[in-house]
């Protein structure tokens, strides 16, 4: 399957970049190089650096973005690794940073991944096929309250304590094997008078791939050495899908603007922390109208920006 990928906030993304025509930017979530072609489009003596865990993504994108030539340099890799990976490339900053936190429409409508409950396949979900750890080891592994801490917290399930339970007591029988296998045990631990409302395994099934992938961690834990990477006046642009992430992004960037420690009544701060830029998007950047209606996965992305001090 050809990997498709609708680049949500495409414009608003390219245009908070402030792409500068010999500049270094760096996509940590490379996906189908919607983005990508855009910033490279801008480029002159600039050079573009796209990351991906996802070997599909990477050799998508290295199609779409074959007419820049040696202005591209693809990395198969997590942004977590982001500093080092590039620091294996001569680089120590960039202008400009973006991460594209949703999971592709090739990584979803490729029933074979097992990321959608819409296809019957093996329970897998990776994002990198090089890690071992799979969804089917999650649902089959983790102990009933691992289980209900995943779906209560990462897919904000109000029905998660029944789902966990009810996973607990089907494996008993036999492994869950499949996306299919785990809706109907989804479907009946939710009452039918609340599965009225969207699919009901959606929020279990976004619960078990964030921890799957550790996407929420990988996010806490990188930030700050994104921000770190920015060159003066350089911006990193973040957009996310559901407000786990949001959560994480705004607190991060609010903290990067203001690190101080001081109690609030202290009338000079002591503590030493100096602010390394400002939030530029005090409010985050929604799709408008016209995307909404070409796209409704874009719904619920919102866009952060923070820039470099």
């Amino acid at each position: 399957m050809e990997f498709n990928h609708y680049s949500v906030l495409l414009r608003e993304t390219v245009e908070q970049l402030r792409v500068k025509p010999d500049g270094i930017y760096v996509d940590g979530t490379l996906g189908g190089g919607g983005h990508a072609f855009e910033v490279c489009s801008r480029l002159e003596k600039g050079h573009f650096y796209g990351m991906d865990q996802d070997d599909a993504a990477i050799e998508a994108a290295g199609g779409r973005l074959a007419p820049f030539g040696e202005k591209v340099t693809l990395l198969r890799d997590n942004f977590c690794n982001m500093k080092n990976a590039l620091a294996g490339e001569g680089v120590e900053q960039a202008d400009g940073i973006v991460l594209d936190l949703g999971v592709s429409s090739y990584q979803l409508d490729t029933g074979e991944r097992g990321f959608s409950y819409r296809f019957d396949a093996p329970l897998d979900m990776r994002m990198d096929k090089r890690q071992k750890m799979t969804a089917r080891d999650i649902v089959n592994g983790y102990s009933e309250g691992e289980l209900y801490r995943v779906i209560r917290d990462y897919g904000e399930e109000r029905f998660a304590s029944n789902i966990a339970r009810r996973i607990v007591r089907a494996r008993q029988d036999k492994p869950v094997e499949t996306t299919f296998e785990l809706n109907e045990i989804i479907k009946a631990a939710i009452p039918a008078k609340m599965r009225q409302n969207g699919h009901p395994s959606k929020q279990t099934f976004q619960a078990i791939r964030i921890e799957c992938n550790r996407e929420l961690d990988v996010l806490k834990n990188s930030l700050d050495e994104l921000i770190g990477l920015l060159a003066p006046g350089g911006r990193i642009c973040v957009i996310t899908f559901h407000s786990l992430e949001d959560r994480i992004v705004k607190t991060a960037f609010k903290r990067n603007e203001n690190p101080c420690t001081c109690p609030p009544g202290f009338p000079v701060c002591v503590c030493g922390q100096k602010s390394r830029g400002s939030v530029v998007t005090k409010k985050p950047i929604l799709p408008s109208a016209e995307e909404l209606a070409e796209n409704s996965r874009s719904k619920s992305a919102k866009l952060r920006v923070f820039e470099k001090g």
